[in-house]
């Protein structure tokens, strides 16, 4: 079995077509969508319009949660820009999507972790950003991923959320972050402060193929107008998306272009 995992577009469409191109070279069996589709200052209805059409196994993440739950007046910038172009069908669509996944097999998928759309798995977040350079996030512990697996016992267990290409084995299970597609780079603030960067303006993907062995796993790079994303964002006066569409880094920051 070959499956292609995608994560975290967030509305950017050339960056999606691009990957969709790579993938049709590849004899994959299944690609699956791990969530974070829409949201923010890109293309966020054209990029829903092209994923209805090709009907991949996905689930939601936290921001097709808080943008279709929450008022708009309480909802982050990226989920306000997304819900204000989203036509009626499109949010249908959002709002059937599970929250995880049980493909069969031996696979299962979540978002953040099996317990939450927003907690990360495979990175812990620490309270030393900006310390020695430190960007506030670590690799997470063998104890932290084991703690956040829970009972989950499949061979292979499929997450998104911190667009960083990251792979644990936690016993018997092997856990897979496929990176994001449409965002190399993005800075939070919850718990503590800390940004996450790619170091690259690539769109980000993973092959995953069953070999006799266990899972072989491709983390995937690939090239795409960036530059057009980031005037795109530059558009929608998201300087922060910008920088990290071109560069894979933090520069100017979400508080910064967002007062």
């Amino acid at each position: 079995m070959r499956l292609a995992v995608v994560s975290d577009i967030h509305g950017n469409l050339p960056a999606l077509q691009a990957v969709l191109a790579e993938i049709g070279c590849e004899r994959v069996d299944r690609v699956v969508n791990l969530g974070d589709i829409v949201s923010g200052p890109l293309w966020p209805q054209e990029t829903a319009t092209l994923l209805r059409t090709l009907a991949w196994p996905t689930i939601r993440g936290n921001h097709e949660r808080q943008l279709l739950t929450l008022p708009v007046d309480r909802m982050g910038p990226a989920d306000a820009f997304a819900r204000a172009r989203l036509s009626d069908d499109a949010l249908t669509w959002l709002a059937a999507l599970p929250a995880t996944l049980d493909l069969g097999d031996g696979l299962w998928c979540c978002h953040g972790t099996p317990a939450s759309d927003l907690e990360y798995f495979l990175e812990t977040v620490m309270s030393d950003h900006g310390f020695k350079g430190s960007p506030g996030v670590r690799a997470a512990t063998a104890a932290e991923v084991a703690d956040r697996l829970g009972t989950i016992k499949a061979p292979l267990v499929l997450c998104g959320h911190t667009h960083m290409p990251r792979v644990a084995q936690c016993g018997g299970t092997l856990v897979v972050n496929p990176g994001s597609v449409g965002l190399p780079a993005f800075d939070d603030d919850h718990p503590h402060a800390h940004r996450m960067e790619t170091g690259s303006p690539h769109a980000r993907w993973a092959l995953v193929e069953r070999v006799a062995a266990g899972w072989r796993v491709q983390q995937r790079l690939t090239a795409y107008d960036s530059a057009a994303a980031a005037r795109q964002a530059e558009a929608a006066r998201r300087g922060d998306w910008a920088d990290a569409l071109r560069t894979g880094r933090v520069g100017r920051t979400e508080a910064e272009c967002c007062r």
